[in-house]
């Protein structure tokens, strides 16, 4: 397996380097499954736009938002750890043409064109660089966010701090509170301590750091992490993977689906079959079909 496929799992929590841990991982990355049968997903007959990129300064580094305009609601994309706003270049076009809508993608720090933040990942920190890019884009209400695996915590904390705002999420295999158990967190560090160590040990790049910063101050942000809550104001659809991030070890998937479950009440559980944690990628049009259904709440 390589640090990129790695990544991706890694830093919904460091789970993947756990399931590598207990279950043998290949250097071939598995195939993705076989595309299923047209969506029935409308689309407009016109053409989207180009997205242009706008540069967002906050506490003196720029952060790259990527606009594809449209109408409200906005429709926010946040890919997991490890990508960046390319993460969603498939979904970006479909997603405006099927709805019309702005849609918005970005680089978290230390991503694609966003600049280096120094110190350990604060999902808190990550919510605030959203919202100063929104407030600069002018996108303050009418939101819906479509967030994948880390930035499952992103949006949690951003819904929270930032009421009013959020119409309707979409949390696509993401890192959600309940999965973040004591005894679950500590398993994660103790796990993923000594390929840290080593990774620590490896030539300093922008990749290794971001990996590096996620372990850093792992167990406190997500003991903190489990104990938030979702507003009960704004309407969730959660999108869980059929393989989930824990391919190859039963009780961590079944921890995660149980997890979804748990988050989503009252709202709607979607299992995306056959797919891996990357769902975006391997089932693409379940996740257009999902956003559109949010979109038109």
């Amino acid at each position: 397996m390589t640090l990129k496929r790695r990544w991706a799992p890694l830093t919904l929590a460091l789970p993947a380097v756990l399931a590598c841990g207990l279950a043998a991982c290949s250097e071939t990355p598995e195939a993705a499954p076989p595309a299923p049968a047209a969506s029935s997903v409308p689309v407009t007959s016109s053409a989207p736009a180009d997205p242009t990129v706008r540069m967002v300064s906050r506490d003196g580094r720029r952060l790259a938002f990527h606009v594809t305009p449209g109408k409200l609601p906005a429709i926010v994309l946040d890919a997991g750890g490890g990508e960046d706003s390319s993460y969603w270049k498939t979904l970006v076009p479909q997603i405006s043409q099927a709805t019309g809508s702005e849609v918005i993608t970005y680089d978290r720090a230390g991503m694609g064109d966003s600049d280096e933040v120094p110190g350990a990942w604060d999902p808190v920190r990550a919510a605030g660089d959203l919202k100063a890019g929104l407030t600069e884009l002018g996108v303050t209400d009418d939101v819906v966010l479509v967030s994948h695996s880390q930035a499952g915590e992103v949006a949690t904390y951003f819904v929270r701090e930032n009421p009013g705002w959020v119409d309707g999420a979409v949390l696509v295999d993401a890192n959600l509170p309940p999965f973040f158990t004591e005894a679950e967190v500590e398993r994660i560090v103790a796990v993923n301590g000594p390929q840290i160590e080593a990774l620590k040990q490896q030539p300093s790049t922008r990749e290794n750091r971001q990996l590096i910063a996620t372990a850093e101050n792992f167990g406190p942000v997500h003991n903190a992490y489990h104990e938030v809550s979702w507003p009960a104001d704004v309407p969730k659809t959660v999108i869980v993977s059929e393989k989930t991030p824990f391919d190859g070890s039963p009780e961590d998937a079944q921890r995660w689906r149980d997890a979804a479950e748990s988050f989503a009440a009252p709202g709607k559980v979607v299992t995306a079959e056959g797919s891996s944690h990357d769902v975006p990628l391997d089932r693409p049009e379940l996740v257009l079909a999902q956003v559109t259904e949010m979109a038109a709440r």
